[in-house]
């Protein structure tokens, strides 16, 4: 009777925590994403000097505070689940203790108060959160778009990296002789990237006519380097997108709305209408 009631009390705490289906879950989550993005306020208003000086009781009350409820969550989801390890050791897993254990760290190890950077590491639990349905959809669709064109995108990031190199080259051998900064290769290739990419520091310039001329070049040509790897991008974007509307069975197979967690073997990727885990069989509830 007793193990009936355990069960059945981290049935519905594993709900909760880790599946975004019931009114319950939605409502942890959105907690949860509040408290996130405290937490990273805090931290940034941590590093304002004369902010953290005039209020230093303030956040560190705060930050306790808030790293006790994430402990408390922790703790949480470790308990429920079945394999423990599945959890501890996923990447969400690591991401939790990272961004909690730096606040305890700080009554153990002296200087520790450099680690607090590592809280900023909260912010991507949002994606976690970010599993409510009606984003899934697109994410997936995104996810897809990239990995299609992965191929594409790195043979043009080669390809740039080669020009890159060749403009340095020759920007070397222009410049060499003037005192425009450029004193080596590698220094010129740098230059190189920073112009063809558009930012533009300005530490290192050209002073002769031919020098400039080649910089020019390199500028236009910048604008294209941005724009390719984007049009690579939103082609295959409007292919997903096109085939999930065209093709009913695409949609069914490839876009799961189901947010529901297993229990026993902490898989995810479950179809919308699955009672049982794919993984372990495990009931779903």
């Amino acid at each position: 009777m007793n193990i009936n009631k355990q069960n059945n009390w981290k049935e519905k705490l594993h709900e909760i925590i880790y599946e975004a289906d019931t009114p319950a879950g939605k409502l942890f989550d959105i907690i949860l994403l509040l408290l996130i993005i405290t937490s990273i306020i805090l931290v940034m208003l941590e590093s304002v000097t004369s902010f953290a000086n005039q209020h230093l009781e303030f956040l560190d009350t705060a930050e306790w505070i808030i790293t006790i409820l994430f402990t408390i969550e922790y703790i949480a989801r470790v308990i429920v689940v079945n394999q423990p390890k599945k959890y501890i050791f996923s990447f969400y897993g690591i991401v939790d203790f990272l961004s909690t254990i730096p606040k305890y760290l700080s009554f153990f190890i002296l200087g520790s108060h450099s680690l607090i950077a590592l809280r900023a590491l909260r912010l991507m639990r949002v994606f976690r959160i970010l599993k409510l349905a009606r984003f899934v959809g697109e994410s997936n669709n995104l996810m897809k778009a990239l990995r299609a064109s992965r191929a594409k995108i790195a043979v043009f990031v080669f390809f740039v990296l080669i020009i890159c190199i060749i403009l340095g080259a020759i920007m070397y051998i222009v410049e060499s002789g003037q005192d425009s900064g450029f004193t080596s290769i590698p220094r010129s290739v740098y230059w190189a990237i920073v112009t063809l990419t558009t930012v533009g520091y300005g530490d290192i310039a050209p002073a002769t006519a031919l020098g400039q001329l080649i910089s020019s070049i390199i500028m236009i040509i910048g604008y294209g380097v941005i724009a390719i790897p984007t049009g690579i991008v939103s082609v295959e974007y409007a292919k997903s997108t096109s085939t999930e509307e065209n093709t009913t069975k695409n949609i069914q197979e490839d876009i799961h709305l189901n947010t529901q967690t297993c229990s026993n073997c902490h898989e995810t990727d479950h179809d919308d209408d699955a009672n049982f885990c794919k993984t372990c069989g495990n009931n779903l509830h």
